[in-house]
């Protein structure tokens, strides 16, 4: 709260979910890995092939949270708001592991 009180410009509470990038050698290995990610619930995975023919699997996670919270120096939401938004993204970061 102290630092968000100093702020001048916007500040953002941002939480990442879960990343996990796979190497593939071939590009039926990364079907199926991209079928097991899937079916786990990690619904934003895909694979990418590069120019290079290099095959990359990744594993990605829906829970992702990103909400403003000043702008312009300007505190736009309450104390109670932003511990209620830390409670919300520890609850995902559990759903995580």
């Amino acid at each position: 709260m102290a630092a968000l009180e100093k702020a001048t410009g916007d500040a953002v509470f941002k939480f990442e979910p879960f990343v996990l990038h796979v190497l593939c050698q071939e590009l039926q290995d990364a079907q199926l890995l991209h079928s097991v990610a899937i079916n786990a619930g990690f619904r934003n995975s895909g694979i990418t092939v590069g120019r290079g023919g290099k095959i990359m699997m990744a594993v990605r996670s829906t829970h992702c949270l990103e909400v403003p919270l000043s702008h312009q120096g300007k505190l736009m939401v309450s104390e109670e708001y932003i511990e209620f938004l830390i409670q919300v993204a520890n609850r995902k970061m559990e759903e995580n592991a």
